[in-house]
């Protein structure tokens, strides 16, 4: 009976023996202590609040890194808007001849191009999304670019240009200044969602979340400046100032020089007002390019973080895998004497039966 008794003990040591190898096995071919959350015992709470860090730090990278796309998007778009503004300011308005006709009708014809291109580059999307339309990604800030020569702020533009003479430059550019900064619907070029008061017109820029409770702007409007301050001559937003010259430009003809000094007045002012838009523009870009270089920090840092706490969470999911084989080995070999053990006892159990 002793022998029997013996046989099961052995066996029911050879089960346990066989479970942890089990265990092992599994450890080893996964890295993990265990696969289900609740195997990990007292360790449990602070693996859900490790894995509830690494979530959300990973969300706010994700973020940060579709804001700086949109981001570098944008900064194309300026470059672009800019070479325009400088373009126009300097070898065009300035250089106008009243005494020269074919120059002002192909300065007309060039600036009316130039006009849909910065309509076209005021509509630049990213990932589907408007760069230049606030929060309204889906629709176009500028929803009639194509035709933004004859808008309703062109068009007033053009009947204050046709009054020019007697002494009245400044008061042209005023009225055309009044008609590039007008929100009023079939006047303004830009979307109804913008230019309302209760939307567009006065929301928050665009930011990215970057932490709790941290975010970091960096959406510009089509409409109005984000970072910039125009100064000068300007309606106060860099894009009206861009607009508002290439409109009065691109309705010039040679009987507006009729007096000339009135031209020449008038030209000095249009080149002001490009002028006011490409340094307004030229700091929106330093700007943005310090709220990119801000984002690239915070994705690093957050980068950074999501490593320190998935090697922290490593330490409580995660066995040690050189442990674990050696473990595994030893294991190996005792079940190997336990089953050696059992065959010679029953060996010996039945020789004392027979």
């Amino acid at each position: 009976m002793a022998v029997i008794d013996m046989l099961s003990r052995l066996n029911l040591d050879t089960t346990v023996l066989r479970t942890r190898m089990a265990t092992l096995t599994q450890q080893t071919t996964t890295g993990l202590k265990t696969q289900q959350l609740g195997g990990l015992g007292q360790d449990l709470p602070l693996a859900l609040d490790l894995k509830a860090q690494v979530h959300r730090q990973q969300t706010y990278t994700a973020a940060i890194s579709a804001a700086g796309g949109r981001a570098t998007g944008t900064q194309a778009a300026l470059t672009k808007l800019q070479d325009v503004a400088t373009q126009f300011a300097a070898n065009v308005a300035i250089k106008l001849d009243p005494n020269d006709p074919q120059g002002i009708v192909r300065a007309a014809t060039s600036a009316k191009d130039a006009l849909v291109q910065v309509a076209n580059l005021l509509n630049s999307q990213q990932g589907g999304q408007y760069l230049f339309g606030g929060t309204d990604l889906a629709n176009p800030p500028i929803p009639d670019a194509a035709n933004i020569g004859t808008s309703g702020f062109a068009t007033q533009i053009a009947t204050a240009l046709g009054t020019l003479g007697g002494g009245n430059a400044a008061a042209v550019l005023a009225s055309a200044m009044a008609a590039a900064g007008s929100n009023a619907a079939g006047v303004t070029p830009f979307s109804a969602y913008l230019s309302d008061p209760t939307t567009g017109l006065n929301e928050p820029r665009r930011a990215v979340p970057t932490d709790d409770g941290q975010v970091v702007p960096y959406g510009i409007p089509a409409n109005r400046n984000a970072a910039a301050t125009s100064t000068g001559t300007t309606t106060g937003a860099w894009a009206r100032d861009l607009l508002g010259g290439l409109a009065m430009l691109a309705n010039m003809t040679p009987a507006n020089a009729a007096s000339q000094p009135d031209f020449t007045q008038l030209m000095q002012g249009v080149t002001g007002w490009l002028k006011s838009a490409s340094v307004a523009i030229g700091e929106e870009a330093g700007a943005l390019g310090q709220t990119q270089a801000r984002m690239e920090k915070l994705q690093t840092s957050q980068a950074e973080t999501v490593t320190a706490l998935t090697t922290q969470l490593a330490g409580v999911q995660e066995v040690d895998m050189a442990e674990t084989i050696t473990r595994l080995q030893g294991a190996q070999t005792v079940l190997q004497a336990s089953y050696s053990a059992i065959s010679q006892l029953g060996k010996l159990s039945l020789v004392q039966f027979l």
